[in-house]
């Protein structure tokens, strides 16, 4: 039997997405690390997996390369928005999310930011805000949960960061029980920033979605910028809104890259 799939990406972000909805697919970590290997599978940053749900359009599954499931992904949520169409509510571990295709590109309500020490989480209570840690040259970063955990340090310039090296040592890190994804970032102006991201379990990766949005808000907490922002990443911007006591809202392209199929006994679940 062979299993269709789309190669997808946001901003060089790119996905394997495995519609599981009318035929159902099995889904396991090895599996998932199988697929997304770029020698000997399809290769991906990450691989998604749609099934359906009782509470909204689709429920969508998130693995990193490394077979670990994940709560959120904002470059995914815009893909699966424009596989969708329209206005379209989207079932994620992190939470209910809402997409909407538009001419702009894809724009996602990301939900409520979480800010407690607890809901991030942290191994142990701090303030979140202005965090008294510090890893050589970065320190006092923020904490932001979007859905899945997240670090921001405000650098003067993000790509002067040794971010290859740092980024493991940190997401793994005792502080961070369920480890972290880093992000270093450079604000620009009141309406701009610069970032760069150490994905969990995915590595160093040209867009990240919610890394976007968490820096944006962030910066927004800190009084760093205005309530929207475009964020550069190696890949392109995203435009990120976050209104007072409101949802996050993010904004940006996505593209179907090409379509095929795999042979199922060829990626054991």
């Amino acid at each position: 039997m062979r299993i269709p799939f789309r190669k997808m990406h946001g901003l060089g972000n790119d996905f394997v997405v495995i519609d599981s909805r009318d035929a159902p697919v099995t889904m396991s970590s090895a599996r998932a690390a199988a697929l997304a290997d770029r020698h000997t599978g399809i290769g991906c940053d990450q691989l998604i997996v749609l099934e359906p749900s009782a509470v909204a359009d689709v429920r969508m599954r998130i693995f990193n390369p490394d077979g670990g499931e994940v709560g959120a992904c904002g470059n995914a949520s815009r893909a699966v928005g424009l596989l969708l169409g329209g206005t379209r509510a989207i079932e994620t571990a992190g939470g209910l999310i809402h997409s909407t295709a538009g001419d702009n590109g894809i724009a996602v309500d990301m939900g409520l930011p979480r800010f407690t020490w607890d809901e991030i989480p942290l191994s142990y209570a701090m303030d979140t805000l202005d965090m008294p840690v510090g890893w050589e040259e970065l320190e006092n970063p923020v904490g932001v949960n979007v859905g899945n955990p997240h670090v921001i340090f405000f650098v003067p310039d993000c790509d002067a960061v040794d971010l290859a090296r740092l980024g493991p040592q940190i997401e793994n890190d005792p502080l961070f029980p369920q480890r972290i994804n880093v992000n270093v970032a450079s604000i620009v102006g009141p309406d701009h920033i610069r970032l760069r991201v150490w994905e969990r379990g995915a590595g160093l990766t040209r867009a990240c979605g919610t890394g976007a949005c968490a820096t944006a808000v962030a910066a927004m907490r800190r009084k760093l910028t205005g309530r929207e922002v475009r964020v550069d990443l190696p890949g392109g911007p995203l435009t990120i809104g976050w209104p007072e006591n409101g949802a996050i809202v993010m904004t940006g392209p996505a593209t179907l890259s090409f379509e095929g199929s795999f042979e199922d006994a060829d990626f054991p679940a």
